[in-house]
């Protein structure tokens, strides 16, 4: 009785009819995080702290754009600093805070200020944390993580 081998030519499905592997997620799928700090080279070093990171940082150094980039894109966090031209980090917090369509995007201070009453201005403008720099990557991170996590845009 003769042996039929399967052509080993022909194993399976025709070449490119098989589904390719699931490709890994997407960038724009990560938690976006916008930082605002009209210093450059904090901005520059915030920046850094996200590379690498599950989540896609985008900057804005001018305080005055911020409303009209958070209308148009939309992140799941905002970094912030106080200290900034013509429109404070309070003053800007307080405007996203009263804004129905941003108000539940967590905002954390980010600032050189260091003194509680600064804290409590800050949590009164309704800032989600508030953040004294130097801070290093690793709390930062961790900060933004637990913003992301208590308002439900990212799991635990």
């Amino acid at each position: 009785m003769p042996h039929h081998a399967q052509d080993p030519r022909t194993p399976g499905p025709a070449p490119g009819s098989t589904p390719a592997p699931p490709a890994p997620p997407a960038s724009p799928a990560a938690p976006a995080v916008l930082i605002v700090d009209d210093n450059p080279q904090n901005l520059e070093l915030l920046e850094a702290y996200f590379e690498d990171s599950p989540y896609a940082a985008r900057a804005l150094s001018d305080p005055s754009q911020v409303l009209a980039s958070l209308h148009a894109q939309r992140p799941d966090a905002i970094l912030l600093d106080i200290m900034m031209p013509r429109v404070s980090g309070f003053q800007l917090c307080q405007q996203i805070k009263r804004d129905p369509a941003l108000r539940a995007i967590p905002v954390l201070m980010v600032t050189a200020l260091s003194e509680v009453s600064d804290a409590q201005r800050a949590a009164d403008a309704g800032a989600d944390a508030f953040i004294t720099k130097p801070v290093t990557k690793k709390e930062l991170l961790s900060q933004v993580h637990a913003a992301l996590v208590k308002s439900g845009r990212v799991q635990a």
